[in-house]
């Protein structure tokens, strides 16, 4: 993982008040980004990591299943969307829209069409999609908020946003199938072939 240099923190934080995530993003794109690496600001701090094998494996994997009942045009993976707090623009490692779905005038997709949000948890940025991440998608109001974390081998799905949290948390081992019917993502997940790191 990379974070902004200290000198790029110090004129952020004196300017925070002025500075919008789209300064922010075209600031970034102007910066030279590794190749292999996913950039996204999480309240107001810049987070590059690189994708790893096992992390891309997760994705594409859930990404076919996704594909088995929705368009490709709905499901979007490392897509900036912005979110509600402090400075939070968001390149999610898979998020699924409604069927409606419209960009805003910035050319973005609105969180407010976000069904489900799947974030696979690595070992540098981990802290942010169990705590930060999560908050924000709570915020949001998104149906389901599903946290796969191939390190300790199981799933964590968040349901019910209300109030600035999910009010359920139902945990999945690998190898078990993460039940989503009951909600509006309408299928249920196979994780038989989810690698662990």
């Amino acid at each position: 993982m990379v974070t902004v240099v200290e000198t790029d923190r110090i004129e952020m934080a004196e300017s925070d008040n002025e500075r919008t995530l789209d300064a922010m993003f075209d600031a970034l794109e102007r910066m030279p980004v590794p190749e292999g690496y996913k950039v996204e600001i999480v309240e107001g701090t810049v987070f590059m990591s690189p994708q790893r094998d096992t992390h891309w494996d997760i994705i594409a994997d859930i990404y076919d299943q996704l594909r088995g009942q929705y368009a490709r045009r709905r499901i979007k993976s490392d897509v900036r969307i912005d979110y509600p707090g402090h400075l939070n623009g968001f390149a999610t490692d898979l998020t699924l829209l409604t069927g409606d779905a419209e960009k805003n005038a910035k050319g973005l997709w609105r969180h407010e069409d976000v069904v489900l949000v799947v974030e696979v948890v690595s070992r540098s940025t981990g802290a942010n999609d169990y705590g930060p991440k999560k908050a924000a998608y709570a915020n949001a109001e998104v149906p389901v908020y599903l946290i796969v974390d191939p390190y300790v081998g199981r799933c964590h799905v968040h349901t019910q946003p209300k109030g600035g949290d999910y009010l359920v948390e139902t945990t999945v081992a690998f190898g078990a199938d993460v039940d989503l019917t009951g909600t509006s993502v309408g299928l249920t997940l196979g994780t038989g072939e989810f690698p662990r790191d």
